[in-house]
């Protein structure tokens, strides 16, 4: 089979390109480079096609897809920084570039994967949230929203190709995925507190540290899809991707200098301080899973405590090779 991964070198697309591999899949990834990195797959190099390039390239993406067997789409403007400090880009990456990605597969009749986010649900209160839980967006003006309200326009698009032009449409909403080679710089927070934590550094929270997330580790996620690539059934639905160990943050950052042993303290940053005026948070974001789990039998495997353990290994590693 080959398969077509738009993002292949970011974190959960390069983690992607190890599990399809050991399927013995043909893999071609497309990456501009912007927030991935050619570390990620260069262990890689000599097993996977890398092209670097654009989705919004609509030419070179219709030649790319009419040659693939299955398009995995992850290519995104992501994280709370890259949003925030060029919105209008980020929009026209994640709407556009989705919409040619789109086209293309339904032109082509080829299957698709569609990553979405957990973002989708807003500010909604009814925890844990369902796939057809309504949205609870915060003003326009708030451009923190911008990414949710893209990535909820590529979301409509695609179940409206579905519907109109048979498109073979799988979307996931990815909620806190984490593991090694994940980087810190776009606000990420796991990476950042154990970053922190094994130099010793100050763990920096964001607000007051009450607010609360679950968190899975990137094997777990590119398991599920790969199980749902094998479901037919779950062509046209969308499915919920995350934890199930809720936390709050502050007790997140306690747990990563425990576990640790850190010497950490831990300082707390106004949100204003971190992101600007034009950043909103939610208190809680906690995923129903019955849904994937129905379809595919699918629940995370490995734990919080089993998530710090490995990304501090992998940074160590890095930190501080042999």
């Amino acid at each position: 089979m080959r398969v077509l991964i738009t993002g292949g070198a970011g974190f959960i697309g390069s983690h992607l390109c190890d599990k399809l591999l050991l399927s013995e899949s043909e893999i071609v990834v497309l990456d501009n480079f912007s927030t991935g990195s050619i570390n990620n797959i260069a262990h890689l190099s000599k097993k996977i096609k890398i092209i670097n390039g654009s989705i919004l390239d609509n030419g070179r993406i219709e030649k790319l897809v009419k040659k693939s067997d299955l398009v995995i789409h992850l290519a995104a403007a992501v994280g709370v920084f890259t949003i925030l400090q060029d919105p209008i880009t980020s929009i026209s990456t994640n709407y556009h570039g989705s919409e040619n990605i789109l086209i293309a597969c339904a032109k082509f009749n080829k299957k698709i994967i569609i990553a979405s986010t957990s973002e989708i649900y807003g500010k909604n209160l009814n925890q844990p949230l369902s796939e057809t839980d309504d949205r609870v967006m915060g003003p326009p003006q708030k451009l923190r929203w911008t990414y949710a309200d893209s990535k909820a326009l590529e979301e409509s698009l695609a179940f409206a190709m579905h519907l109109a032009m048979n498109l073979q449409v799988i979307t996931v909403r990815f909620f806190n995925v984490v593991g090694p080679r994940q980087s810190g710089a776009y606000g990420m927070v796991l990476p950042r507190f154990v970053n922190a934590a094994l130099s010793n550094n100050p763990i920096e929270i964001f607000g007051d540290g009450s607010q609360k997330r679950v968190f899975c580790h990137v094997s777990d996620v590119t398991s599920a899809i790969v199980k749902l690539v094998n479901c037919q059934e779950a062509v046209g639905n969308v499915f919920n991707i995350g934890g199930n160990e809720e936390i709050s943050i502050v007790d997140l950052a306690k747990l990563v200098k425990e576990q640790l042993n850190s010497k950490s303290d831990f300082i707390f940053t106004p949100y204003e301080d971190a992101y600007g005026l034009n950043f909103e948070d939610m208190q809680r974001r906690c995923p129903n899973l019955e849904k994937i789990k129905k379809f595919i039998s699918w629940e995370p495997s490995l734990t919080l405590r089993d998530i710090i353990t490995d990304i501090a290994q992998h940074k160590t590693k890095v930190l501080y090779p042999k």
